[in-house]
């Protein structure tokens, strides 16, 4: 386990014990594991982790190209389907005209009902409708129990038919870069193109997430998977550290949100 540990962050390692758990399980009593609902970077860990060819890893997260993605671990004759998953996409119908419903307001009403983070998915907002992903065991408790969404009165209710979900509207462009380091004022100021000093000051005034962490240390290592968002600026994936140039500089492929 030390070895894994010092691939990754300190903060992580509670996560990395988790992940280790469900691969030793799944090895122990050769059946899948199913886990929660899990960011991008927490999907990188969990690959890295498992890292056998004795085992399959699949993902899925209910709504088309979703970031937050259910795992499959399981041996190598198990093939999931997508029932296998056990979510249930839930929608949310409301009066348009009279109002607005933000990603924001269903987040809160749905922690508000203490369910956890890992127990559902992306949320996808169109007009005068919301669907999000969630644990399928959570489907009669919402359509029962989330009544209100900001200053909105709702009813949520599952989708039945995948033709009816909402599309991905976020695509982020790739682009290519060099970078003298992976610390986040350093990869930040190059990926919108400003000076270290102003990018270290986004830092420092907490505008910039990482994984959904605020980070305020200029010298916070960045790694494969890290999403960034920014206020005021967007959001930015990491989705390739390659090898260095001939100056020692280090490659990096990023996703910006457009």
């Amino acid at each position: 386990m030390s070895e894994i540990f010092q691939h990754f962050r300190k903060d992580e390692q509670p996560f990395i014990e988790q992940a280790s758990g469900w691969v030793t399980e799944v090895e122990d009593r050769y059946a899948p594991k199913l886990t929660g609902f899990l960011d991008p970077r927490q999907r990188h860990i969990v690959r890295a982790v498992a890292g056998s060819d004795d085992l399959v890893i699949t993902e899925f997260g209910g709504l088309p190209e979703a970031e937050r993605q259910r795992m499959m671990i399981a041996p190598s004759y198990f093939v999931a389907q997508p029932g296998d998953y056990e979510i249930a996409v839930m929608e949310i119908r409301y009066p348009a005209k009279f109002i607005e419903i933000g990603h924001r307001d269903v987040l809160g009403s749905l922690t508000g009902l203490g369910i956890d983070r890992t127990r559902f998915g992306d949320i996808r907002t169109g007009d005068g409708v919301v669907q999000f992903a969630a644990d399928r065991s959570l489907a009669d408790y919402l359509s029962a129990n989330l009544q209100a969404v900001g200053k909105a009165k709702v009813r949520a209710a599952e989708v039945e038919s995948a033709d009816s979900l909402l599309p991905q509207t976020d695509h982020y462009e790739e682009e290519s870069m060099t970078v003298s380091s992976l610390r986040l004022d350093t990869v930040l100021a190059g990926a919108l193109n400003l000076s270290r000093q102003k990018a270290a000051s986004l830092i420092q005034s907490g505008r910039v997430k990482v994984n959904h962490t605020v980070r305020e240390s200029v010298s916070f290592e960045l790694s494969d998977s890290d999403l960034l968002s920014v206020r005021g600026h967007g959001r930015i994936r990491i989705e390739e550290i390659g090898g260095r140039t001939k100056k020692e500089r280090i490659r990096l492929i990023i996703g910006k949100l457009i």
